[in-house]
């Protein structure tokens, strides 16, 4: 640590300065280790650290032009933007990760952030709605495999957004080589028919990436609330049969999944069965778990989180499909109906071309067994 300047009183009114050997009145003396200056040395030779007020020799100045630091008070709360090199305290330190040691000032992590094309896990701009309707459908899809590369995520996004905003991409932590594409929120028909998915798809798959088969990746859908009723309690009311759909028939939506048991319990767990739609909702409440089979957490939107990745267009409707079947029938019903309402029954009712394929493929629609195409 380097010592503070010491005040000494003179036994004579004057001193010798030790640097020019001026004669001065003592009481214009500085003293810093043992060395007496007077007030012209003191001032060419030394300055006072911004942060703990101790004078230093100036070449013992450890900061920049916005102001002087000593090397302990610069050392613990200091750090240099990795752009531009400036001293920044540590409480304003920008981070483009939540786990980098290093970061930047806040204009360059704007700047930076802003030409960079896979944004940090916490990234959330204004959402921007495509088509018409109350009912809208966010998805995250996440793809491993290929790179997180700046290049790939490039390519994929030149492809989904030809015509709009329509989705970004997020670094995941979860992956072990890839990236998350979010698109904004779409109607069911946007997405069927806006969004460019099929050439999304298969862009990703030429760069190398898989979604179902790196068995690290999921497909989450969001929802938002305001699809559910005017009211807070009607949304309440609605979320609930949904949740007691979800957990009523586990079994089926399992399968539905492709997600093995295990991978349910880490990334979608269940809330456990209750005999009426308002006790799961009141569980799922007190749990405040995002790692769930629905989440709750988000303030404007339901996240179903059961559903394995997929590179596979045919899946990718169908999930979607059945994340917009099960709304309907939450909303339609009764607690009542909910209750009583059985799987044969509920998949009657899916007339979605792609999901009633899918139904088929994987042996949850009473009908013939059909062919089916690998995952992707």
């Amino acid at each position: 640590m380097i010592p503070a300047n010491t005040e000494t009183t003179c036994q004579t009114d004057t001193f010798l300065c030790t640097h020019c050997g001026q004669i001065c009145s003592c009481s214009d003396m500085t003293e810093l280790d043992g060395d007496q200056l007077c007030p012209v040395c003191r001032d060419e030779l030394t300055v006072v650290c911004g942060d703990c007020g101790v004078r230093i020799w100036l070449e013992d100045n450890y900061g920049d032009e916005h102001g002087p630091l000593c090397e302990r008070c610069r050392e613990n709360n200091y750090s240099r933007c990795l752009q531009c090199g400036r001293l920044i305290t540590r409480d304003d330190v920008h981070y483009l990760q939540e786990d980098d040691d290093e970061g930047y000032c806040y204009t360059c992590f704007c700047n930076h952030r802003s030409s960079r094309v896979i944004h940090d896990y916490y990234f959330k701009p204004a959402p921007i709605f495509y088509g018409s309707g109350d009912r809208f459908f966010g998805v995250e899809l996440e793809m491993d495999g290929a790179g997180e590369s700046e290049t790939n995520a490039r390519q994929v996004l030149a492809v989904a957004n030809r015509d709009g905003d329509r989705a970004y991409v997020k670094h995941d932590g979860s992956l072990d080589d890839g990236f998350e594409l979010v698109t904004e929120p779409h109607t069911l028909d946007a997405h069927q028919q806006g969004f460019p998915w099929p050439a999304v798809l298969e862009k990703a798959v030429s760069l190398g990436y898989t979604s179902h088969q790196a068995h690290t990746c999921g497909l989450h859908v969001h929802v938002n609330r305001s699809a559910f009723g005017n009211t807070h309690e009607e949304q309440e009311d609605v979320i609930a049969r949904i949740l007691f759909f979800v957990e009523n028939h586990w079994n089926e939506l399992l399968r539905f999944s492709r997600r093995t048991r295990r991978q349910m319990e880490e990334w979608a767990a269940r809330y456990g069965r209750k005999d009426n739609p308002k006790d799961i909702l009141h569980t799922a409440k007190y749990g405040r778990e995002r790692h769930t089979c629905v989440n709750l957490l988000n303030a404007d939107t339901i996240e179903f989180r059961m559903f394995r990745g997929t590179l596979k267009y045919s899946t990718l409707m169908a999930t979607l499909q059945m994340a917009d079947r099960i709304c309907d029938v939450a909303l339609a019903m009764s607690d009542g109906e909910m209750q009583n309402i059985s799987w044969s029954e509920f998949v009657s009712g899916c007339t979605a071309p792609e999901l009633v394929q899918y139904l088929k493929e994987r042996r949850l629609y009473v009908n013939e067994p059909v062919g089916v195409s690998e995952e992707v």
